[in-house]
This record gives C-alpha cells, structure tokens and sequence, in this order.
C-alpha cells in the first residue's frame, strides 16, 4: 500500500528527471566514456535508486522489484548457460566441425548469405525459436562463413532474420503466443496482420542478402587455404555422419513443443557421449569443454578462430547484463515513473492514430528501459487494451505492435535478452549486425509507416458483427 501512495504521489518532474537522468547515464557511458553495457546499465540503475530513494521510495520495494524482475529474467539466464555448454560439447563432438565441413563442400560464397537466411526461417517456423534456430544451425552457419570469406556481419544478420521470420510467425513461438493473449485478441488473426509487417521487411532483407552476396562470388579464402580448412578439420576429427543427430534431435524437441532448456540438455549428453565415442575424449577433457569452451588449438589460425569457443565461461558476461538490466529497470516501475508514463498515453490518447502513434512509441520505451520483451508484452498488453476498446481499434493492431517493437526491435538494443544472447551465441557485437539485419529496423519503420497512413489498420468489428 505504502509502495503505491509513493507511485501516486510522483509528480510529472520528478518521473521526467528520473529518465532523462538513467538516460543520460547509459549514452554518456556508451558514447562518451565507452564503458561496458553492464557498467552503464548499473549506473543508470543506481542513478535511477538513488533520486527515487531521496523522493521517499523506500529501498526494500526497490529491491523486491530488482528481484521479481531478476526472476522473471531466470530463464534466459539458463538458456545462456546451456547454450554455453552446448557450444563446447558440440565442437569436442565433432558436431559443429562437420557441419561447418559439409557447408564448405556444398555451398558458394555467392548464395550464402539467402541460403543461411531461407535455412534459418524453415527451421524457426517449424520450431517457433529464434533461439533455438541460432544456437543450433546459427552456430554452424558462422564457422562455414569463416571458410568461405564471408564477414561475420553479413552472416549474422542472415542467421538474425531467418531465425525472427519464424519466431514472429510461428504459432509454435511463444512472442506469437504470449503477444495476442495479452492483447485481447487470438493468434491466428495475428498472425496474418504480422504479414503486412513481416513480409515486405523479409523480401527486402533477402534482396539485400543476395546483392550483398554478389561480392563474395569468388570467396576471399584462397584454394589453397580452403583446401587446407577442409584438411585440417578432417585430420583434427572423426567426421562420421551420426554425429549431425544431436541438432536433429535438439531441434526435434523444440517441434514438438518440448521446454527448450530440456531439449538443450538432451543435445549435451548426446554431444558428451559422441565426443567420447568418435573423438575418444575423456569425461574430464568433455567437461572441460563444457565450462571454458572448446580449447585444442591447430596450426591453422582461421580453423581455431571456428572452433575455439564455447562453455560456460563465454556467457558469465552476458548474464551479468542481463541481470544489471533487471537493476536498471526494476527502480523505474517502482518509482511510479512508468505508471506516470502510461498516466501520460491516457491523456494524450484522443484519437486512433494517437491511441496507436502512444501505444508504439510507449512500447518502444519499455523495450529501452526494462529490456525482456515477455516483461514489456505483460506489462504493455492489458494497460493499452481499453484504448483500443474505447476508440474502435481490433487488438490485433496492438499485438502487432507489441511484436513490431519488441520480437524484431529488441536484438538492437544491448541489454535486452534477444540481443545479448543473439551477441554471446554467434560471437558477434551489435555493432556489427546492426546495419546488416534490415527487417529488425524495417518491422518497425513499416509500423509506423501504416500507422501515420492509415494502411491495414484494422477498424474494431460492430457490437453486431462481433456477436454474429
């Protein structure tokens, strides 16, 4: 009760100085100092404690607030952690080596980048994870790009949008699940309003991949070096074809709508045994591979920079920004200042296009501040519901809104989940697929586009037709 007379009482100042004061923190420390993310998100937290603490908030509603939130975010973090491991097992396996062994063989610089795309969006629409999808054949996707001479940029982006493409349109996806439930509206009428969004982005990103792909018909790896790649991966593993069961069977899992974490476990004691059966391995060098990564080193630099990688060690970074996300965020919903925020949309909210432009850019605001796109879509979902009611507007424009901003916005922003994982699983920075991932930044200009025209926005059925 106290906790809420405190959220009540926060005036329009007070909120306003709050952001723009955590704001300030995180883009001084990004562009001005270069600090790491988790230090910025830290900081901006504590900033964000310290001014709702000298305006009476009490610190033990904070700190329950870091806690629900941290909890909340306790399955990412374990899906961090197995994806860790699953990394090394897989390279000791002899997995990813093979993989990354046969998509040299079969596949050309030139369509690369659409293949690694179209491959991706089947296997996330088949299994409705854009983690999975990225933790399994995104992985493999990234040493073949190696070999070929294709930039990791280029290659992340494509693994990124094929792996989205299906997390946004699957109905197996839990965003296309958990985005309608708390909207008002049911998934397959969502699912096709997404399309209006999704697909133009899609067409356009897979334009971009084969133009882009053009310059790569001949590969920067010589014949000689790339003969040399094959050799040195056929020399350093038992290459036996069984050893692609642990990502079929992963992946598998994930179809039939089995909990991710226990999938991944099954593909860890799979990659366990066949590192012990086909690479003759010990359960302590296994082990090993699976807390600091894959080690075993080469003579050949490019076939190291493949392989060496992986464990759990490699995500301790990532979590500790997930977990400063939750220190960031939870002291804005306890200080009342995103309650003043959504006091704010009502006000403002006269018209559908207001209702709409304030539901975008309020949800845009929540993916910067409190980072998970399942927090924001629970948060955001029931709050903008009656003002969808009370000027006209089907809900599934407001879940296509929660999707357009968060499932395909959320990679490009340092401190959500979808990003940090997409960075610490392919071993890319956002910088570098930032500009190489089209349909993440085109969802949502083609959201705002339809917004401002009037285009596919769809009119609330009559009291008549909805009982009919």
């Amino acid at each position: 009760m106290e906790n809420t007379e405190k959220k009540n009482n926060m005036t329009g100042t007070k909120a306003l100085i709050i952001m723009i004061a955590s704001a300030a923190a995180i883009f001084l420390g990004a562009l001005v100092i270069k600090s790491p993310t988790v230090v910025n998100l830290i900081v901006a937290g504590l900033v964000a404690i310290f001014l709702s603490m000298i305006w009476g908030v009490k610190w033990d509603d904070i700190q329950n607030d870091i806690l629900d939130l941290a909890r909340r975010m306790f399955p990412a973090i374990l899906v961090l952690i197995f994806v860790g491991m699953l990394i090394g097992v897989w390279i000791a396996s002899g997995t990813v080596p093979i993989l990354i062994y046969w998509g040299l063989e079969l596949l050309t610089p030139r369509f690369f980048l659409v293949i690694a795309c179209l491959t991706c969006s089947v296997m996330s629409l088949m299994t409705g994870t854009s983690w999975g999808t990225v933790g399994t054949i995104g992985i493999a996707f990234m040493g073949i790009a190696q070999g070929l001479g294709v930039p990791e940029s280029y290659t992340a982006g494509a693994v990124l949008v094929g792996a989205l493409f299906g997390d946004k349109l699957s109905p197996m996806s839990d965003t296309t699940v958990l985005a309608p439930a708390v909207s008002g509206t049911d998934v397959m009428s969502h699912v096709k309003y997404m399309l209006w969004t999704t697909v133009p982005s899609y067409i356009i990103s897979l334009i971009f991949f084969f133009v882009v792909g053009l310059q790569f018909d001949h590969g920067s790896v010589e014949t000689e070096e790339y003969a040399q790649i094959l050799a040195t991966i056929e020399g350093t593993f038992n290459l036996n074809p069984i050893l692609i069961l642990p990502p079929i069977v992963v992946l598998f899992m994930i179809f039939k709508q089995k909990p991710i974490i226990p999938s991944f476990a099954v593909g860890i004691v799979l990659g366990i045994a066949f590192a012990m059966i086909f690479q003759d391995y010990n359960l302590t060098d296994i082990l090993a591979a699976c807390n600091g990564g894959y080690t075993r080193t080469t003579d050949i630099e490019v076939v190291d920079t493949m392989l060496c990688r992986g464990g759990i060690s490699s995500m301790l970074s990532s979590v500790a920004i997930v977990i400063a996300a939750a220190i960031f965020g939870a002291p804005l919903k306890t200080s009342g200042v995103i309650d003043f925020a959504v006091a704010k949309i009502m006000k403002v909210a006269k018209s559908q296009r207001s209702v709409l432009l304030s539901s975008y850019a309020f949800h845009m605001f929540l993916i910067l501040t409190i980072g998970g796109y399942y927090t924001t879509f629970s948060m955001a979902g029931p709050v903008l519901q009656p003002l969808y009611e009370k000027y006209g507007l089907d809900k599934v424009n407001l879940s296509r809104c929660l999707e357009d901003t968060g499932t395909t916005f959320s990679p490009l922003v340092p401190w959500c989940s979808n990003g940090v994982y997409f960075t610490s699983t392919l071993g890319v920075s956002y910088s570098a697929y930032a500009l190489t991932t089209p349909m993440c930044w085109l969802c949502v200009v083609f959201a705002l586009i339809y917004i401002i025209t009037g285009f596919k926005i769809k009119q609330a059925p009559k009291k008549e037709e909805a009982e009919a």
